[in-house]
Formats: C-alpha cells, sequence, structure tokens
C-alpha cells in the first residue's frame, strides 16, 4: 500500500542520505555523517584525529598532501556545512579521503578502522539497514521477538515489507516495549498534549480534496478516490472526535483526537475508495496541525505498517489500536 503523505516523505529522503553511523573508537563514540546513497561518510578534521588517534597538525598535512598529489579529488571529496555551535563552516572529508589518511597513519587503530567502515558499508548497501548488535546484545533476542511479534500482527495477504516492520519496531524502542502488552492490554488510555487546536470539516475536506488532486496529477487514482459514500460521512467524523459532555471534550488530548481520526477515517469506511490513505493522511495533517508530528519516528513504512493494523482489527478491539496509536505517539 502507497501512502502519498509529502512531508514524512521528504524527511524519509533526506534521512536515507543523512543519516548517522556510529563509530566505537577507545576515545569514546563518534558520529559520522552517514551518505549511503554514495556509498561514503563524512568526517570533520577533529573526527578523523580521534578515529586514528594522531595530531591535527598530522590530520591537516595529509588531507593537505592527498589533494595536491591528485590522489583524491577534493571538489567531490570534501564539503562545508554549517554546524551547531560553530559561527563558520566546517569541512566534512569522505570515506576515501579518511582511509587515505589511515593509510598514510599506518597503525592498528587505522586498520580497525578500515576494516570497519568495509564491513559497515557493505551490510548497509546489501542489506538496506546496518543493525549494532553489540548496542543491542543484551536484548537481541527480544528484539528478534519483537520483529516476529510485529509480523504476526499485521494482517496476511497484505504487502508489508521487512523494512516496514523494523520502521514499526522502531517506534516501539524508544522504552523497548514488550508486545506482551499487546496480548494484555497494557496501553495507555490517555495522551499528554493538552491544547486547544482549531479543526473543521471542511478544513479536513479541503486538505482531502488537495491530496485527491494530487494523486490524480500523478496518476494513481480513479475518481471514485476520496468520493463520500454519503454525504456528511466527515463531517460526523469530526464531530465525533471534537463532541464534547459537560462542557469537556470526550477525547481532551491532541494523542487521543489523532488516534481516534486515524481510527475512524480507517473504519468507518466514509469513502467509496481510498480510506486507509485518506485516514493516513488525516492522522498526519492533525499532527502536523498540532505541531507534535514526529516525522523522524513516524515514516512512511511505519505509518503504512500502523494504518494496516488499525484496518484489519476487530472492532472490538478499538480500545487496544487507540491505546496502540498512544503509545507511539508517546515521546
Amino acid at each position: 500500500m502507497f501512502l502519498c503523505y509529502h512531508q514524512v516523505h521528504m524527511v524519509q529522503r533526506r534521512l536515507k542520505t543523512d543519516g548517522i553511523v556510529i563509530y566505537q573508537a577507545k576515545s569514546g563514540a563518534i558520529e559520522l555523517k552517514g551518505d549511503y546513497n554514495n556509498e561514503t561518510i563524512w568526517a570533520t578534521q577533529s573526527q578523523i584525529v580521534q578515529l586514528f588517534d594522531i595530531d591535527q597538525s598530522v590530520v591537516s598535512r595529509h588531507t593537505n598532501n592527498i589533494f595536491t598529489d591528485g590522489e583524491v579529488d577534493q571538489e567531490s571529496n570534501m564539503q562545508k556545512m554549517h554546524i551547531a555551535n560553530s559561527d563558520k563552516p566546517v569541512a566534512l572529508y569522505s570515506l576515501d579521503v579518511i582511509l587515505a589518511v589511515g593509510y598514510r597513519a599506518n597503525s592498528k587503530v587505522a586498520i580497525e578502522f578500515r576494516q570497519w567502515a568495509t564491513n559497515t558499508l557493505r551490510a548497509h548497501i546489501i542489506e538496506g539497514y546496518t543493525i549494532n548488535r553489540r548496542r543491542i546484545s543484551k536484548n537481541y533476542e527480544s528484539f528478534l521477538t519483537a520483529v516476529e511479534q510485529i509480523k504476526a500482527l499485521l494482517p496476511s495477504g497484505e504487502n508489508v515489507d521487512t523494512k516496514s516492520v523494523l520502521e514499526l519496531v522502531k517506534l516501539f524502542a524508544g522504552t523497548w516495549f514488550s508486545l506482551d502488552a499487546y496480548d494484555k492490554s497494557h496501553f495507555p488510555i490517555v495522551g499528554v498534549t493538552k491544547k486547544q487546536v482549531k479543526v473543521s470539516a471542511d478544513d479536513l475536506s479541503h486538505a482531502l480534496k488537495e491530496l485527491k488532486q494530487e494523486l490524480t496529477s500523478q496518476g494513481e487514482i480513479t475518481e471514485l478516490f476520496g468520493t463520500e459514500r454519503t454525504n456528511g460521512s466527515i463531517s460526523g467524523i469530526v464531530g465525533n472526535v471534537f463532541q464534547t459532555f459537560g462542557g469537556k471534550d470526550l477525547y481532551p488530548t491532541v494523542e487521543e483526537k489523532a488516534a481516534h481520526i486515524l481510527y475512524f477515517m480507517v473504519k468507518n469506511h466514509p469513502f467509496v475508495d481510498g480510506n486507509k490513505r485518506s485516514g493516513a493522511f488525516a492522522f498526519v495533517w492533525f499532527l502536523r496541525k498540532a505541531r507534535i508530528l514526529d516525522t523522524s519516528r513516524m515514516t512512511p513504512p511505519a505509518l503504512t505498517a500502523l494504518t494496516l493494523l488499525v484496518a484489519e482489527s476487530h472492532p472490538k478491539e478499538k480500545e487496544k489500536m487507540i491505546g496502540l496509536v498512544l503509545l507511539l505517539l508517546k515521546k
């Protein structure tokens, strides 16, 4: 299932090329800038000093000689960018430069880094992701169990790949959520963000029309997409989500409202076609309006898997599904 979700898609595309790779040196963990589209990583001069445990002046001399001798092309292997806590651009050097410095250093430390870099890049290029087994070694069996349990939760016959499953696992990983809670229904029952977010049925309908126009221009849908089964279906859903009782909101937090928007849009089938995509879009649209959308966590693959879980759930499991969404929105 493809979910048209422009904001998250753009962030996901950026993260694919601008990830963080952690190398454990003797001096501590070093966060390097990953660039897997170009099959490289980037490091500052000070990070190269840490990697090989050599003086700054030695690194500077080596990099100058590497470029001067034409061993590595400077234009494509050095970039400047602004980083936090710096008032001027900082030079970043590609893996080719880092390795060239390492060969000149020719130490045991340099050899260890070269081996790590080769294995890490090869694993990421082939598998599409890397797992730091040392960091999760104590919980590795639990990790594998979580992957299998989430696979079991997904509906059979749906085209949900391993990447989507892993994205959903990552959402749980903040508190190392045990899926035993799923069976025992140990989920949050309320959210945490209490603030007024003004949303009307007209606002949502207009946003959904824009979604339909975008998908139509891409040739991905038919005219039936987003067509209400009965007039007022969206108004009814918005009315349910924002209803009050005794002058108080029935769903008092932003997270509860968002969870119910997703659930009602997907399960009530307000449209002839496109209920899952429209529901996922409305969910993200509302979170964005409320300014609590975390695109680093709620990625398209994770959103896809979550939407399928809701879509295939039994109606009697409504509270469990709402609790699941609340848990995933928990910071």
